[in-house]
């Protein structure tokens, strides 16, 4: 069975995730369901990473197999005309060899989550961006995110949910910047615990908020107690933006 790989771009508003859920429309539903109905054949779609409900995504990366050979961009047509209405549309599709997997092959991946930063709400970026209304200090969270990377025990920073075997990750990066009136953390790691990066942000926001001093960030990490970490921040911030694979894959 020839085996595709999909980059696709979805607005998580309304959606309950990537994952099939017992309630609501999830990415891997519409897509399994379009490409059911372009080729007649019942599939399932691999995602690089499972998106919580909210969550957006500019290049997730899936993987499925198909009963039979078609050209990329006939796929590509195909299933996006068959996902209308939704707001998830197959950027790319290209042939890949079988032992592909877009979970397992990816080697790193990479989140932005994006805070509002001023008086007035949004009205355009509504449901993308976390609204926060009083002054930030960019400083001071940059300094408190020094703490956090490196390979660490994320058990502050992890959901009580999470079916991680191990709490124990390699957080390759955490840049934090100032877009106009935007502050955006962008995390990067091979992979991340459920909820982690939402996490580290509610925790760098009362840092930027002067609530928590840069080094209680550290404080935080060292207790390996969810209880000891900040809020955790909204899903709409939250943009999963690349995944990246060797370039033999």
């Amino acid at each position: 069975m020839p085996r595709y790989k999909l980059t696709i771009e979805y607005c998580g508003a309304g959606l309950v995730g990537w994952q099939r859920q017992a309630d609501g429309l999830s990415v891997q539903q519409a897509l399994e369901t379009a490409i059911h109905d372009f080729c007649g054949a019942t599939v399932t779609v691999f995602g690089a990473g499972r998106t919580d409900a909210g969550v957006h995504a500019l290049a997730q990366i899936a993987h499925v197999d198909l009963v039979r050979e078609a050209a990329p961009e006939v796929i590509r047509s195909a299933v996006n005309h068959h996902l209308r209405p939704h707001a998830i549309s197959v950027l790319a599709v290209e042939k890949v060899p079988p032992d592909f997997d877009a979970r397992r092959s990816a080697t790193a991946r990479r989140y932005l989550y994006r805070i509002l930063n001023r008086r007035a709400p949004p009205a355009l970026e509504r449901g993308r961006v976390w609204h926060v209304a009083a002054p930030l200090d960019l400083g001071r969270m940059q300094e408190g995110a020094r703490h956090l990377v490196g390979h660490h025990d994320f058990s502050t920073f992890r959901d009580s949910l999470c079916q991680a075997k191990s709490p124990v990750k390699t957080l390759d990066a955490l840049d934090l910047s100032r877009e106009g009136d935007e502050i955006h953390i962008a995390a990067q790691a091979r992979s991340f615990l459920h909820h982690q990066v939402r996490n580290m942000a509610g925790t760098l926001k009362l840092v930027g908020l002067g609530r928590w001093q840069p080094e209680d960030v550290a404080r935080a990490l060292a207790a390996r107690d969810r209880r000891a970490g900040g809020p955790t921040a909204p899903a709409a911030g939250l943009t999963l933006v690349a995944v990246r694979y060797d370039p033999a894959q």
